[in-house]
């Protein structure tokens, strides 16, 4: 048994938020609405949505009240019935509730809870990794949303990159991108907080949060970070990409870059079921490194770079991550699974798991300059 969102308002008011559905709900049953409850039959596959009963005037502000069978056919299930008959309809029912950590906020799930579930028999621990692990590995029809919206969201990357220009601000490319993902693509809504970051605030991992809203000017000589995904039907791209703002890189920002690039070459080359993903992080620090060294930011051998740590200087975060109702999405770290690698820079890396045919996982290598860890390192 699965609860499923509710909406909020903003702080104190009554401006409401969009509402997003709750992603394990979204997972097992679609269901774009707040405020409903379902249930699969374990044994028999069966799946009831418990549907909430509106007022008569909720179809005056927010349109027609559906039919229990107009919900039934919309998502799918074999049932649907109203909420105040789920107590009922479940009678006799062991429940197993989803409750679980999320490796990535360390937040908890909240089991479903009704008036009587004190009454049933109830498990709070079995469903939540079984879940995770069936969202790690993408059924056909994930992959081919996942496809349209990395599709779409490569286009609109591609509209940001051209409308580039020095004397621009960061938030136009933001704008352009939001706009041609929606208006060409449908996505209503970024999969996350857009980045786009140009000079040295390309050197802040999460730049555009909203004491730095992608405010600042695209000016002449300095590249800019662009790292942002739309979302359709719930999941999630997520695409980074670096250029210069008048369209031309300098010999010194060229060579970095083609660092970077060759490092996402060599993983996405050698990525393949039952690689482990932290072999695959330590390629790109490792491709890196020597690009660094080829350019003179560095003296030294690489080897002995990779021992000491010296790559998380400039590429602090992990490689990739599962991606797919969620940005960072459940299944990296668990009972049973590889634990995380407690060193610098790999410690960032979202799953230690060996690849499996049917994970979906991003390649996002980097190489940042940011003084807030170099400076200490000089010293």
């Amino acid at each position: 048994l699965l609860q499923g969102g509710r909406g909020e308002c903003r702080h104190e008011t009554d401006h409401e938020e969009l509402f997003r559905q709750e992603s394990y709900f979204h997972y097992l049953f679609g269901v774009a609405e707040e405020g409903y409850y379902g249930a699969v039959d374990v044994g028999s596959g069966k799946a009831t949505l418990f549907v909430p009963e509106l007022p008569p005037e909720y179809a005056v502000w927010m349109g027609r009240i559906p039919s229990l069978e107009e919900v039934r056919a919309r998502y799918g299930v074999d049932e649907a019935r109203p909420l105040s008959a789920m107590a009922d309809a479940l009678a006799g029912s062991k429940l197993y509730l989803l409750r679980g950590f999320n490796s990535d906020s360390g937040n908890e799930c909240a089991p479903a809870a009704f008036p009587s579930i004190e009454s049933f028999e109830r498990d709070e621990r079995a469903l939540h990794p079984v879940l995770s692990e069936c969202r790690v590995f993408k059924t056909p029809g994930e992959l081919e949303v996942l496809r349209y919206v990395s599709r779409v969201s490569s286009q609109a990357h591609v509209a940001a990159m051209r409308a580039c220009a020095p004397g621009g601000m960061e938030y136009q490319l933001e704008s352009t991108f939001l706009h041609h993902s929606y208006f060409h693509g449908g996505c209503r809504l970024p999969s996350y907080t857009a980045i786009c970051a140009a000079g040295p605030h390309a050197a802040v991992l999460h730049y555009g949060h909203a004491g730095a809203p992608n405010d600042g000017e695209l000016e002449d000589g300095a590249l800019v970070l662009c790292d942002m995904g739309g979302e359709y039907y719930g999941y999630a791209a997520d695409i980074t990409c670096t250029y210069p703002v008048n369209g031309k890189f300098s010999p010194v920002q060229a060579q970095v870059y083609n660092g970077v690039l060759q490092a996402h070459q060599e993983v996405i080359k050698a990525i393949k079921p039952g690689v482990q993903w932290p072999v695959m992080h330590r390629l790109a620090e490792r491709t890196i490194l020597r690009a660094l060294v080829e350019a003179g930011f560095l003296r030294g051998d690489v080897e002995a770079m990779m021992a000491a740590h010296v790559g998380a200087l400039f590429m602090p975060h992990g490689l990739g991550h599962m991606l797919g109702i969620d940005t960072h999405d459940v299944g990296g770290y668990g009972p049973g699974l590889p634990p995380r690698i407690q060193e610098p820079g790999i410690c960032k890396l979202r799953t230690a798991r060996t690849l499996e045919e049917g994970m979906f996982v991003t390649v996002e290598p980097g190489c940042y300059f940011n003084s807030f860890l170099l400076e200490p390192a000089l010293e």
